[in-house]
């Protein structure tokens, strides 16, 4: 990716061990950037039932437990990259809203993947899901082989094809992120009898990896360094990205799919690896990328 000024990963957090994990990701990205890490806890003050002297208590309240998930999150950070340059922002407001205003000058957003209480605060309702709809850089779900567990730091960058634009550009971001990180990129298509047609399996398959030999070209072109394994299979996108996600370190899929559905963010394969997915997981929008 280009180099420019002011380089910018943000991490939303909630005080949670999930997002502390989605702080320690998002510095390490940071750190191979170059870049600054920005640490954002949104907290919202309780309306109708606080009113007079105590909203004004309340309020600073709410703000200090912000700024001490935000204090924590630093730490784990610092103890890892003693001189990382580290911005941190508490602000009032929806979570959605102030991580949308946040990212306007960030090159990517990085989430934990459980809120606090065990709940999925920072992915469910809805909020993964907006982001990566609107955020203007990749929105990336950190998630660990288990619970609570810190992402993996081994094996490839995993992208899902499927010939859409959205797919090429997630094929770029997963390519500088394959170089980035020093490890072998993974492309996955996938095919089902319903669109083999009257074609032979073994006929369709050969035409389906052409098809992502093409797409490929001009990325091997412009990463010629970049180890680059092809798998071509019989099955549904997400069971065959959900069980490669075991041995990989980030997946990457695009917005939407072919034929112009928003199948990747908002239907099967996006929702079962955002929910599911044994390693990180990485939603690239269209015109995402600097």
């Amino acid at each position: 990716m280009p180099e420019r000024d002011n380089r910018v990963v943000l991490a939303g957090v909630d005080g949670s061990p999930s997002s502390g994990h989605a702080a320690v990701w998002a510095a390490a990205v940071a750190a191979r950037r170059g870049a600054v890490l920005k640490l954002v806890q949104a907290y919202t003050v309780p309306g109708p039932s606080v009113s007079g002297m105590a909203v004004a208590a309340v309020r600073e309240g709410f703000r200090s437990v912000a700024e001490t998930g935000l204090a924590e999150a630093e730490g784990a950070v610092l103890a890892r990259w003693p001189s990382l340059p580290i911005e941190r922002s508490a602000v009032e407001g929806s979570v959605v809203g102030v991580l949308l205003r946040e990212s306007s000058d960030a090159e990517v957003v990085a989430l934990g993947s459980r809120g606090l209480g065990g709940f999925t605060g920072l992915l469910l309702g809805s909020t993964a899901a907006a982001l990566a709809g609107r955020a203007p850089c990749p929105v990336v779900v950190v998630r660990g082989r288990k619970p609570d567990e810190a992402p993996p730091t081994s094996g490839p960058v995993l992208v899902g094809l499927d010939g859409s634009p959205d797919s090429s550009e997630a094929l770029g971001y997963a390519c500088d992120e394959a170089t980035a990180r020093g490890t072998g990129l993974v492309a996955v298509r996938t095919w089902t009898k319903i669109t083999t047609g009257s074609t032979s399996p073994d006929d369709f398959a050969a035409g389906e990896r052409r098809l992502v030999d093409e797409q490929l070209a001009p990325w091997r072109e412009k990463f010629p360094e970049l180890r680059v394994d092809v798998v071509v299979a019989h099955g549904r996108p997400a069971r065959t990205l959900l069980e490669r996600s075991a041995g990989a370190q980030l997946v990457v899929v695009g917005s939407r799919g072919r034929g112009g559905f928003t199948g990747m963010l908002l239907g099967s394969t996006s929702h079962a690896l955002l929910v599911h997915s044994a390693c990180p997981v990485a939603v690239v929008r269209p015109g995402s990328l600097p």
